[in-house]
């Protein structure tokens, strides 16, 4: 399967700003790249790119006054698989995990494990270790918190969640990870591309998607607190301990939003030979 995969950010820039983008396809999924993956720039500016700690690839530059693009288009190829499923995945215990993991058992910016570590104990507790916990955990987040995007708020910590009940993507996420770390499970924020491929189209924008990953049986699974279903043509742009971690731009002063757009959508191979896009879902 192909996915035209791209974005169109637009900032108003009322003064030169240092600004870091995190907006390439992440490097695990470089190999199935079929087109460059370009940070494209207006008006043009010097780039760096780097790699942070989690092994995401960003882009830092020094955005000039006025009215900033930022934009990519690139074609991706997909297995067409839905997100593996493994029900016998068992649980490590704290002293077997790498030591690289155990940062993803403590509390972050969104997701505080102090906090939540009674509640999860009294939710979680009595449930198989494994993969049987993490899906128990999802179900209840899933069932338990209503989306919506008019409760997206930038703020809202795991913790807000459990109290509030409501949110978007990273919400749900969030609220999932935390109960996860919780009950010594290592868990990680992802982000990337999660188009309406095999599933009914959404009326809604097309966005950026979250979801999260657990270590189970010496690798890392996808989970999704949101939708609760394995999907089809998920592509990664990176992963850290919240959103705090992967956001797509981040600006060191002011940098007002002024239009944004994504497309990731299936695409044929004759229109991908002819660069033509499909609708955006």
């Amino acid at each position: 399967m192909l996915i035209r995969l791209g974005y169109d950010i637009g900032f108003n820039i009322p003064q030169p700003v240092a600004m870091v983008a995190m907006l390439n396809v992440h490097p695990s999924r470089a190999p199935d790249l079929l087109e460059s993956d370009n940070l494209n720039i207006e008006p043009w500016v010097r780039t760096e790119t780097y790699f942070d700690r989690f092994g995401n690839r960003c882009t830092r530059f020094l955005a000039p006054q006025g009215q900033l693009r930022i934009w990519n288009s690139t074609l991706i190829h997909d297995s067409a698989e839905k997100d593996p499923v493994n029900y016998q995945a068992r649980q490590h215990p704290v002293i077997d995990l790498p030591a690289e993991n155990l940062i993803f058992l403590m509390s972050s910016r969104y997701c505080e494990v102090d906090r939540l570590s009674n509640i999860a104990a009294e939710l979680f507790m009595n449930t198989p270790p494994g993969w049987a916990r993490v899906q128990a955990i999802v179900d209840w987040v899933h069932r338990s918190v209503v989306f919506g995007y008019q409760y997206a708020r930038a703020t809202r910590t795991a913790l807000d969640v459990y109290t509030e009940r409501v949110g978007v993507c990273r919400d749900f996420q969030h609220l999932a990870i935390a109960f996860c770390r919780c009950m010594h499970i290592p868990a990680r924020y992802a982000t990337g591309y999660l188009g309406d491929i095999g599933v009914p189209i959404s009326s809604a924008p097309m966005d950026f998607s979250a979801w999260f990953e657990v270590f189970l049986e010496g690798r890392w699974w996808t989970f999704d607190a949101r939708h609760n279903n394995p999907r089809v043509g998920r592509v990664l742009m990176a992963t850290g301990r919240d959103a705090a971690d992967v956001a797509i731009t981040t600006s060191f002063g002011m940098a007002e939003l002024a239009n944004f757009t994504v497309v990731t959508n299936e695409v044929n191979d004759a229109a991908s030979e002819n660069g033509i896009r499909s609708q955006s879902a």
